[in-house]
């Protein structure tokens, strides 16, 4: 139970924002109201927002009795005399402080970015010293200002609309028998493979772990048991669900076992050799219906397939760590791989209730390479001098969750590094390594510095602590005298990533805005208030667009350089979405 919209720029405007307060109080409601909060049964019911809680099969007789045996219809705002819980707005000191420090967490918690949770609250505060239906009135003025909104409409149209319609799967190919897998394999028992195993056995499947050794399968599925126990204790799961679930992940180091798998997922190291090795082994004992993914994050679909003896049985199934937590899977169609082999792969990521984005064979697909260039033009920042204190909080300004230094240490600075030397090799002397590649080399190479797995990376972390950005990198890359303005570092950091995805649209990696604009935001967290990277071009207006990029050329490089073909659109004032 809750209040949602919020999260899709908006506020509750049938009455939610003056029914709730006068109901519960306003320290109750708030936080359901301006976080979009979701209630558990019982919680709802100790809040006093249900008046009861009843299995599924009794709640028509339940509601029926409450109906009958009620004895006043009237709701208690009408009722003459009526006094708010605890207060109403200003008039009580307690509410006072609540809305004076209520309306700086929503600050804090928005960057201004985001005009719904303050219009929420300015709701609340005024319709509650007023009359009912006044408060109504008043409730309805916010939400028509929130409505007409640009930052309503970017929400809008991605988290709910487009989000809904890749729920739903809507870039499934439609000739194509609907499948479920009851079978998984999963090769590899590392973080990603343990989150891929523990969201697959949560919805049904048996699973086999495969690993090269017994003890780092068992350790994968350790990882699922951790996730249970912290589930248990909250209060989500119980242990008869936990150890049911566990009994469906079959740890192993034999590949016979993967016999009767629908479906593999490869979740090995990032080496093309090591990946043929066990795509041979795989494919030597599953059925010849089998779909085979790789969940490489970066190396071509097109090229892994060719270790493969049914490349249209081939397909990439990118998942974002942690797996349990991130919404967003991204299927990768290979040059060969067929519409069967897309249309089991989405009906999987459905199985196990994520958000499917589909994209086009290419170097970094579409998420990885974008993301890339956040991570870089911070890297890039911070060896041109510009304070990290800056770069850092600059994004979290602009609605990243964090800056592009704390990412590059939580990925770690050797993966960046070692896909980096990877593509490098499959491209050889045509490769162009970004302006971001020195710092990393220098972190890897000369400082062993590698990221939050090793306790050290552009931050420091100690143990039992807070971390702290390293005091070296003055030293390393010392402050320039005169800092540009905080907006010139969250433009830096948004146009590269939105002019990356345009350029993914121009060479048909995408095909689709949706999937644009859903993938960035779930895929690595770009501003939700935008709309997602395709959204934002169209909200500051392509030909503005366009305008800054050359700009930003001119000042930083080429990696800000617009195509023709992107110039053109903005001569036409053609955008990417219809408005």
């Amino acid at each position: 139970l809750g209040l949602p919209e919020v999260s899709i720029g908006l506020l509750p405007g049938a009455g939610g924002t003056q029914r709730l307060p006068r109901l519960v109080g306003t320290e109750k409601s708030l936080p359901v109201i301006l976080q979009g909060k979701k209630l558990q049964p019982q919680k709802a019911l100790e809040l006093g927002v249900v008046h009861e809680i009843a299995p599924a099969g009794e709640l028509l007789d339940r509601a029926r009795a409450w109906l009958m045996t009620t004895p006043d219809p009237v709701a208690p705002w009408d009722v003459k005399g009526f006094r708010m819980p605890g207060g109403a707005g200003a008039n009580s000191p307690k509410n006072a402080q609540q809305f004076m420090v209520g309306t700086s967490l929503v600050a804090g918690m928005t960057q201004h970015n985001y005009p719904a949770p303050i219009g929420a609250l300015s709701a609340v505060y005024e319709g509650c010293i007023t009359p009912f239906d006044t408060g109504l009135d008043i409730e309805s003025q916010y939400f028509g200002q929130l409505v007409s909104g640009v930052v309503a409409r970017n929400m809008m149209r991605s988290l709910f609309v487009n989000k809904g319609a890749a729920d739903k799967l809507a870039r499934r190919p439609g000739d194509v028998e609907k499948s479920a897998v009851t079978k998984l394999g999963i090769l590899g028992a590392g973080m990603m493979g343990a989150g891929i195993a523990y969201v697959s056995a949560r919805a049904g499947m048996q699973v086999v772990l495969l690993d090269t050794d017994l003890a780092g399968a068992e350790r994968g599925k350790a990882y699922s048991e951790g996730l249970l126990g912290k589930a248990i204790k909250r209060g989500y799961s119980t242990q008869e669900k936990a150890d049911a679930l566990l009994s469906r992940i079959h740890p192993t180091t034999d590949y016979a076992d993967l016999e009767g798998c629908e479906l593999v997922i490869e979740a090995v190291f990032e080496n093309r050799e090591i990946k043929a090795g066990v795509t041979a082994k795989t494919e030597a004992v599953i059925p010849e219906t089998a779909i085979f993914a790789s969940n490489t994050s970066t190396l071509p679909i097109t090229g892994l397939a060719e270790a493969s003896r049914r490349p249209e049985r081939f397909i990439g199934l990118h998942f974002f760590s942690p797996v349990d937590k991130m919404p967003l899977v991204e299927l990768i169609k290979g040059e060969k791989s067929s519409d069967e082999a897309v249309a089991r792969g989405l009906d999987y990521i459905q199985q196990i209730r994520k958000t499917p984005v589909v994209v086009n064979d290419s170097p970094g697909f579409y998420t990885s390479r974008c993301f890339s260039t956040s991570t870089n033009e911070g890297m890039t920042m911070l060896a041109e001098g510009i304070k990290p204190a800056l770069i850092e909080n600059a994004a979290k300004m602009a609605g990243l969750p964090v800056g592009p230094l704390a990412v590059m240490d939580e990925v770690t600075l050797e993966l960046g590094y070692k896909i980096t030397m990877q593509t490098a090799s499959d491209f050889g002397d045509d490769y162009k390594f970004d302006s971001g590649f020195p710092v990393i080399r220098k972190f890897v190479e000369e400082l062993d510095r590698k990221g939050k797995r090793y306790g050290k990376g552009f931050y420091e972390y100690p143990e039992g602590g807070k971390k702290y950005l390293w005091p070296g990198l003055a030293e390393l890359y010392p402050p320039k005298d005169e800092q540009p303005p905080v907006q010139e570092v969250i433009d830096r950091l948004l146009y590269r990533q939105a002019l990356e995805t345009a350029r993914c649209f121009e060479e048909g990696v995408l095909d689709h805005p949706a999937d644009a604009d859903i993938g960035s935001i779930f895929g690595w967290g770009f501003p939700p208030w935008t709309g997602g990277t395709l959204s934002f071009i169209d909200t500051v207006g392509i030909k503005h667009f366009v305008a800054q990029c050359d700009r930003m050329a001119e000042v930083y490089g080429s990696r800000f350089e617009v195509s023709d073909w992107l110039r053109r659109r903005a001569g036409k004032g053609e955008g990417f979405h219809q408005v």
